[in-house]
């Protein structure tokens, strides 16, 4: 069985992205988004049990076995950082590790437009950056915060779980909190958050009511609010966020939403096609008297076609950018079509047999 060290060295030179141990399994990469078992035996119940207790930290190795399951970061040699969720999977130890990008990027190196530049220097707002596990979410989140960091003069506070991006403070202040170690709940840490005279806060994951009514609160009373939600679509979100409320609510949250929004960036990532590795499709929705008017009058179907025809303001529609990219020969139409938000519309714009 190779040791912990080689298992995560040759992570690192295979350009995976994750690391999975389970019973049963050779250990297992995903090297571009795609599964490629190590060569060799299968990992025996005492193989894993012992990979993962050299794993957690004393802390999360109780938690792991009081529990059923823990995750943190794992910092390695060079400078690499791992995301690690340990689990038990019938009835044996078992892990999943994601490799973090151990840089900041660009803007234009992810993607993301130029306009949402803009969006930073604002002093109040929530900014939502939402799609599946796995899409590069925190990427771009780091990417924002970092260019806040490099250029504005902020007191950034982030409260993740756990932290994967550490930022340094450079022209602004960042203090980040982790969940389960600095403090016990995000819901928690929302409610500490604005006794710490923050002028961003970054919310690893919008979880639940109390988490998510803290965010819009904090973004109507002169904070810049970044936050995560597992949804695609601008207009998913929009409506994912208004249904965690009771309905003799939702008019009112409606409301707030449509003055604190300032954007939603949706994104998938996906398999390239001209070179090996993987391009991320974004749909972006930037706040405008229309969609504020929209939401406020629960037609959020409106949405897609405002931001169809803001493209000028730097909106773009998921099916659009997934245009784009097979037009560049980035992606193959097949890929495109999977991650299509009107799989039958795209097909029949690409000139392919539509769908049934």
């Amino acid at each position: 069985m190779p040791s912990l060290s080689e298992l995560l060295q040759r992570t690192i030179a295979e350009g995976a992205s994750d690391l999975h141990l389970e019973a049963g399994n050779p250990p297992i990469l995903r090297v571009h988004g795609r599964l490629v078992p190590f060569a060799g035996e299968a990992l025996r119940p005492q193989d894993t049990e012992a990979l993962v207790k050299e794993l957690c930290p004393e802390r999360f190795w109780s938690e792991l076995q009081e529990g059923g399951g823990a995750d943190f970061a794992l910092p390695f040699e060079g400078g690499a950082r791992f995301r690690v969720s340990t689990f038990r999977e019938r009835g044996h130890l078992a892990a999943s590790l994601r490799l973090l990008p151990n840089r900041f990027f660009r803007f234009d190196e992810i993607g993301l437009p130029e306009k949402l530049r803009d969006l930073l220097g604002r002093t109040r707002g929530l900014i939502l950056v939402t799609g599946p596990t796995g899409s590069g979410k925190t990427t771009t989140l780091a990417t924002m915060i970092h260019e806040i960091n490099e250029t504005l003069d902020r007191h950034i506070v982030t409260i993740e779980d756990p932290i994967e991006f550490v930022h340094p403070s450079r022209k602004s202040l960042v203090t980040q909190r982790e969940v389960g170690a600095d403090v016990p709940s995000f819901a928690e840490a929302m409610r500490r958050v604005l006794r710490m005279d923050p002028d961003v806060i970054l919310l690893g994951e919008m979880r639940d009511l109390a988490t998510i009514s803290a965010a819009i609160t904090a973004a109507e009373t002169g904070h810049l609010v970044f936050g995560t939600l597992h949804t695609t679509g601008a207009a998913r979100t929009v409506d994912r966020i208004i249904d965690v409320y009771p309905p003799d609510q939702q008019d009112q949250i409606r409301t707030m939403l449509s003055v604190s929004l300032l954007a939603v960036v949706s994104q998938v990532l996906l398999p390239r096609e001209d070179t090996p590795g993987r391009v991320a499709a974004f749909e972006v929705m930037l706040m405008t008297p229309a969609i504020e008017n929209h939401i406020r009058k629960s037609e959020t179907f409106k949405i897609p076609s405002v931001i169809q025809t803001g493209r000028r303001m730097g909106m773009v529609l998921l099916d659009d950018s997934l245009q784009e990219l097979v037009r560049a020969g980035r992606i193959s139409p097949e890929t495109a079509l999977l991650s299509s938000t009107y799989p039958k519309e795209l097909a029949a714009r690409l000139g392919l047999p539509v769908p049934a």
